[in-house]
């Protein structure tokens, strides 16, 4: 079954405006699917491999490209890197929009290349596993964020709705946000996601770079899911495995390039040294982070020392699914000081700061906006707007004078 993505619309206007698009994401988000619903109904697919030569693609990518015009989808394009110098002598010819889109799973293989030889001809577009607007199948098409930020005046007025699910936050979590997993019995989630993880690490890991060792590989998975929603400290990571911080930060850059992981850096304002300056990072996938750490059931979430972190990765990723649909994106960071006063995201949009703390308790009160607090005080003279603090809570609630709590299933 097909669940319309809240990037489509974006998706159209920039086919209509550029000649190549690019759409990148990690393995199983839904890429091939997405264009075979949309784009591919009047563009033909060819989907490349990375052992077989389709076609002679490698070989003689003129003699493809003659025999594939466009309207063209080019699947897994790392795979055949030669036809990007081909495809930019066209496009040098012929800057129609809409002639090339190309798909990859590799930051490196794809992003590189791409923006090296494609610069000013292709336009990148990110897709990220389901955010919960797909995966209830809302009718809604514009995530609640976008209208936060919008204005959260005119957000606060209106009556906001939740959304309907037919499983459990912690099952969901358990679960994960990968499109097959939605459509699979509970009893096979581990045997999925456990398939996932292999795959990953033993085909795109070997292929992205030399690591001698994929069962220590595995473990460093093992390791950064346990310290999701976290300050990195590279030289922690390589003294629990034995590896230095540089190999820790290279295996992390590695993760990274698969979008297995992601970093939001820290804010620092003008007090530059009385900041920390580490960036904060998160697992790109709750599922995974529960299969690594052998949690069996939804239901030992809430009981595991990882529920918290479990449940800020969910609404972290959940933000940078939402904050997609706007162009351009806001800017993410973190804010922490050396004395412990901390936000856990800042989203910065049209010169305003809007402060989030994530708290999993179902009854947020005015105690959890301290960090928003000690945030204003900090920096008076920012345009900081209304804080929130997202949470699995009932409705909207407001904590103090320029904080609210919402749920974070908000429609």
């Amino acid at each position: 079954m097909y669940i319309r993505r809240i990037l489509t619309d974006k998706l159209y206007k920039l086919v209509e405006s550029f000649p190549v698009v690019v759409i990148s994401g990690a393995r199983q988000v839904g890429k091939s699917t997405l264009l075979q619903n949309t784009l591919g109904i009047e563009s033909e697919i060819v989907v490349f491999d990375p052992v077989i030569d389709i076609e002679n693609a490698r070989q003689d990518p003129e003699l493809f490209l003659d025999n594939h015009p466009p309207p063209l989808i080019l699947d897994e394009i790392q795979y055949a890197p030669e036809l990007v110098a081909s495809i930019k002598r066209r496009i040098d010819l012929n800057r129609a929009s809409g002639q090339y889109i190309l798909t990859g799973s590799q930051q490196w293989g794809v992003m590189k290349s791409m923006s090296e030889s494609l610069a000013g001809r292709a336009v990148f577009l990110d897709l990220h596993s389901f955010c919960l607007l797909e995966i209830s199948q809302s009718d809604s098409i514009i995530p609640w964020i976008a209208r936060w930020l919008d204005s959260p005046d005119i957000f606060l007025t209106m009556n906001q709705s939740r959304l309907t699910y037919k499983i459990t936050l912690y099952e969901q979590l358990w679960r994960g946000f990968l499109p097959e997993a939605q459509f699979l019995a509970s009893e096979v989630i581990p045997d999925f996601l456990n398939a996932y993880q292999r795959t990953y690490i033993e085909r795109d890991v070997r292929l992205l770079a030399e690591v001698s060792d994929l069962q220590l590989f595995g473990r460093f998975l093992q390791l950064v899911s346990a310290l999701t929603a976290q300050e990195i400290n590279y030289s922690q990571l390589g003294r629990e495995l034995g590896l230095t911080p540089q190999t820790a930060q290279r295996w992390l850059d590695i993760l990274k390039a698969t979008f297995q992981w992601f970093e939001i850096p820290a804010y620092s304002g003008n007090l530059i040294k009385r900041v920390s300056n580490k960036p904060k990072g998160y697992i790109a996938d709750t599922g995974l982070a529960c299969l690594t750490q052998a949690i069996s059931t939804p239901k030992a979430i809430g009981g595991h020392p990882l529920w918290g972190a479990m449940f800020e990765t969910a609404v972290a990723t959940e933000l940078r699914k939402q904050t997609a649909f706007l162009s351009p994106m806001p800017n993410f960071y973190h804010w922490r000081t050396y004395s412990g006063a901390e936000v856990d995201i800042i989203l910065e949009y049209n010169g305003i700061l809007h402060p989030i703390e994530i708290k999993a308790k179902t009854n947020p009160s005015r105690r959890d906006t301290m960090g928003i607090s000690a945030f204003r005080k900090k920096y008076p003279r920012l345009n900081i707007a209304h804080g929130l603090v997202i949470a699995p809570c009932s409705g909207i609630i407001q904590l103090s004078e320029c904080d609210y709590a919402v749920p974070w299933d908000m429609a």
